[in-house]
């Protein structure tokens, strides 16, 4: 699915509250995907997948999205009661529908545009529907800008608009398992919202253009370097515990959550850097502790029980870890046989320069380090 460089549904609240948002963003690589967004991914294209051929979701057990498998679970816990929600809008499933519609406002913000997860006219009714597969926070659809930005552009659209002719009512829909929030809409208010948008983007044009902090920096990808998270850091970093008001407390916390995002933000960036090989002064990888294992389970109780121990303080229903079987060995004053036991990191993390661990050499620089020495 392609996205706006512009402005798309879902970073239209944070360019209408945050116009310098979208220099910093454009200065940042992308971000890496996470699970939750590949699962999310996966369960949007099945549900319109389900929508469009008749199939049952069932049927798509088993398909994958970056490694994220559909699953029974998902199927039960997901798929199927967004699907009895929708049927609350369509209890006789003879509306007519269009699912990822590709929406944009033409020549009235150029270059802005998206794709809404459903359209769908039921008699005189209309409404503008977004999935949401997250566990997290509910999604309210009052007021909501990225609801508000699909349902104003398919308004514009040449393909879209005939979801709103002839209707006496325009409602914008987030089906969100267990849950659904819906919220009636008119023509003047998405009017209204389209050009809040527009003066939005052309601020954001202005080298100027001001960063205000706030609940939309949550999933910005800027963050780490944003002069507005970066100040709050700052005036944190200088507050004087025992000179805070109590009455002031709960507006710290507010802070507080936006800097626990930024400290997030600023890990996983400088993490990103390190592992593809540029540097952050003053930091590098280091493997995290690693765990123990066993090199081959049946050849490491052929090893204990030859060694003298009695196979079942070995297994409970299988083998115990490494750390368990020693402590029977010490009962025994047995030493742990050679060779059966390895040690394997769970993958990298960030380290000061002065942290006595040994850096991590990164692929590329394994290679060149190779390189030099055949030279």
């Amino acid at each position: 699915m392609q996205h706006s460089s512009v402005v798309g549904g879902s970073t239209a609240k944070r360019l209408i509250n945050c116009p310098g948002s979208a220099a910093l963003v454009a200065s940042v690589p992308p971000a890496p995907s996470s699970s939750y967004a590949d699962e999310g991914t996966l369960l949007h294209d099945i549900i319109a997948e389900v929508l469009d051929s008749g199939q049952a979701p069932a049927s798509f057990i088993g398909a994958t999205n970056k490694g994220v498998v559909l699953t029974e679970e998902l199927v039960n816990t997901k798929l199927l009661p967004a699907l009895a929600l929708l049927d609350d809008l369509d209890p006789f499933k003879d509306g007519e529908f269009m699912t990822e519609a590709r929406v944009d406002f033409g020549d009235f913000i150029p270059g802005a545009f998206g794709s809404c997860d459903l359209l769908l006219r039921v008699g005189k009714s209309a409404y503008v529907i977004d999935w949401k597969f997250g566990n997290g926070v509910a999604v309210e659809a009052i007021d909501n800008e990225q609801l508000l930005f699909y349902a104003s552009a398919a308004l514009r659209g040449d393909q879209t608009r005939w979801v709103f002719e002839g209707a006496d009512r325009i409602e914008v829909v987030i089906i969100q398992p267990p849950s659904m929030k819906r919220w009636e809409v008119s023509v003047p208010k998405l009017l209204a919202f389209e050009r809040q948008l527009r003066s939005a983007v052309k601020a954001s044009e202005d080298r100027a253009a001001p960063v205000v902090a706030g609940d939309w920096c949550r999933f910005c990808p800027a963050k780490a370097i944003c002069p507005a998270m970066t100040g709050a850091a700052d005036r944190a970093l200088k507050v004087q515990m025992d000179a805070i008001d109590p009455r002031q407390l709960g507006a710290h916390l507010r802070t507080a959550d936006l800097l626990e995002d930024w400290i997030k933000s600023v890990r996983e960036m400088s993490l990103q850097r390190l592992e593809s090989g540029a540097t952050v002064p003053g930091y590098k990888l280091v493997a995290k502790r690693a765990t123990r294992q066993w090199t081959d389970e049946a050849a490491a109780v052929a090893a204990l029980t030859a060694a003298g121990v009695d196979e079942s303080d070995l297994m409970v229903t299988e083998l115990r870890s490494p750390a368990q079987v020693e402590k029977v060995l010490k009962k025994t004053k047995t030493a742990m046989p050679d060779g059966i036991i390895v040690a394997i990191s769970s993958g990298h993390t960030l380290a000061p320069m002065e942290d006595p661990r040994p850096a991590v050499l990164q692929i590329g620089q394994q290679l060149t380090a190779a390189l030099s020495k055949l030279q």
